[in-house]
């Protein structure tokens, strides 16, 4: 008979802490094992038996690992770890409030990431840090240029389109030196261009190979980085409604009741920020042409921005969007604005 509950894994680079808690509630054990050791000492454990980690870097790798050796895998979001350290932090506190956590009710473990939606991240991850490049080059080329009075509009497209002409124009303050730096800066941008569509095409074509991605992007507002970026970041069995996935996306509003009295602010911003900020995003894409609309989604809009104006509106449909994601994404079915907006 099995008598251990839970292993609690504190995962690292080199050296992990391995605590061993048993029915009881007695610690078996709780010491530092290499990373060369550690599959060895694993062995020694009954298939089935509950591992629990730390949903942090390398733990989906592990998570895949451990399952393949036959054990039952738990990845738990490090707040809810945080809450059960006793005193002092060390690695073997760590460990074992990773084992009181995991028996816990009410925790809302990470699902283990498939290679595929890790390809999907990896992609993303790369492309945003493109973006952010890009984004760093064009402040760098708008404040050097406005050291000489040359003032250019917002956005990235005017930005290049002003490059040459300033670079070809000699009519201007530019010396030598900085015509020959901002052809070299406008290169580099040039170069981020290409490498962030070059991404972009990779990530859709990785994704497209998942049914879901198609489901997803019928649904007004869902473009593909959204519709990839749901398909490597959410396994839609882990909630039990929309709403669920909305407040995980930090789109829900702020609760702070007592007393048998509801109080409601602004969204809590929790959980996973790349998703609310892309599903935002998309909000604002549909607001964007909202009085052409004279659909049941538009005049669902029109009544809302009536009574909460504009911006509250745009959050009210990220929310209804994100819970659409979820039916779609569960009964791996098309959008049907029909009844997703129901006239009242």
């Amino acid at each position: 008979m099995n008598t251990i509950r839970v292993v609690g894994i504190d995962i690292a680079k080199s050296v992990f802490q391995v605590c061993v808690w048993m029915i009881d509630g007695s610690v078996a054990w709780n010491r530092k094992i290499s990373r060369q050791k550690l599959l060895d000492t694993l062995h020694q454990f009954e298939p089935g038996t509950l591992i629990a980690m730390e949903a942090c870097s390398t733990s989906h790798y592990w998570g895949r690992t451990f399952s393949a050796m036959g054990f039952s895998i738990r990845l738990i979001p490090a707040q809810y770890v945080k809450a059960f350290v006793r005193s002092q932090k060390n690695d073997a506190n760590d460990a074992l409030a990773i084992c009181e956590t995991a028996c816990r009710p009410g925790i809302h473990f990470v699902p283990v990431k498939t290679t595929e939606q890790q390809d999907i991240k990896a992609l993303r991850n790369t492309r945003q840090l493109m973006v952010e490049q890009r984004t760093a080059l064009a402040n760098q080329l708008r404040s050097l240029l406005a050291e000489y009075g040359l003032i250019i509009p917002v956005g990235i497209q005017c930005l290049q389109q002003h490059l040459s002409e300033f670079i070809e124009d000699t009519s201007n303050d530019l010396t030598f030196t900085l015509r020959r730096l901002i052809s070299s800066l406008r290169e580099d941008m040039q170069a981020l261009n290409e490498r962030i569509s070059g991404l972009n095409s990779e990530i859709t074509a990785l994704s497209s190979q998942q049914a879901a991605y198609r489901h997803l992007l019928t649904i007004q507002g869902v473009g593909p980085l959204i519709a990839a970026a749901f398909i490597s970041e959410v396994d839609a069995v882990q909630f039990s409604s929309g709403r669920e996935l909305s407040a995980w996306c930090g789109l829900v509003p702020r609760q702070h009741s007592s007393g048998g009295k509801q109080r409601l602010s602004s969204v809590t911003k929790n959980g996973n920020r790349s998703l609310r900020t892309l599903v935002i995003h998309g909000a604002r894409s549909v607001m964007r042409c909202m009085k052409k609309r004279d659909d049941r989604l538009g005049l669902w809009l029109k009544k809302l921005e009536a009574r909460r104006g504009f911006l509250k509106t745009t959050v009210a449909l990220a929310n209804k969007l994100t819970m659409i994601i979820w039916r779609v994404l569960t009964d791996s079915v098309d959008f049907n604005i029909n009844k997703a907006f129901a006239m009242s």
